[in-house]
């Protein structure tokens, strides 16, 4: 797929080694992800998943940016840039796959599409869910619940950033991080979640029950 373009390898140097390991047992069909950039996630699991069955994947962003972007820590993103190499990628790698996928954008803020999503019956129908939307606190805790009732039970739930923070002048802002969202969430669920790994840079859960 010589014409995608990807501008950075944020989901190769973090999470590919991983998925390398676990896309394989779950080989899920019905794919969510939440912040989608420039669409390197979603083109690894077209790659990976694509040859082996039909794929239906929803994918939800704002192509805004995060406060972090607006408020100067990436200033120098141009979003609208961002979208237009996602829109061009996702259709390069749907057009080119060996099976039919289905790709699904829901442009938007995350708790409004997915409570859209889930509106509209797809409650517990996802193989899998990764989340790399919002870093705020309040955001991920959201992202997290939602998710939860719309992944099957067996699902696989991918968060991005579970370390991740910003350099305030002001020093860390834990509301301005997902750690302490994910940690509540893994806490309140772990009768219903089964913790698969948890490398530097994303936590990895199974579903276990609703």
């Amino acid at each position: 797929m010589s014409q995608l373009e990807f501008t950075n390898t944020w989901f190769e140097d973090t999470a590919r080694p991983v998925w390398d390991q676990l896309i394989p047992q779950f080989q899920p069909r019905k794919i969510l992800e939440i912040g989608s950039y420039e669409g390197a996630s979603a083109y690894y699991l077209v790659q990976k998943l694509a040859p082996l069955h039909p794929l239906e994947l929803h994918c939800i962003d704002t192509w805004e940016g995060g406060i972090e972007h607006q408020e100067g820590g990436g200033a120098e993103t141009d979003m609208s840039a961002v979208e237009a190499r996602f829109l061009k990628n996702a259709r390069t790698m749907a057009e080119s796959a060996p099976n039919p996928v289905e790709l699904v954008v829901h442009k938007g803020f995350s708790h409004a599409q997915l409570a859209k999503i889930l509106a509209s019956g797809h409650e517990s129908s996802f193989d899998m869910v990764y989340v790399d939307g919002s870093h705020q606190a309040p955001d991920v805790l959201c992202d997290a619940i939602l998710s939860f009732r719309l992944l099957k039970t067996g699902g696989l739930l991918i968060f991005d950033d579970y370390l991740w923070f910003e350099d305030l002048p002001s020093g860390k802002d834990l509301t301005r991080s997902p750690k302490i969202a994910l940690d509540a969430f893994t806490n309140i669920y772990c009768r219903k979640l089964n913790i698969l790994a948890l490398p530097p840079h994303q936590l990895y859960m199974q579903k276990t029950s609703d």
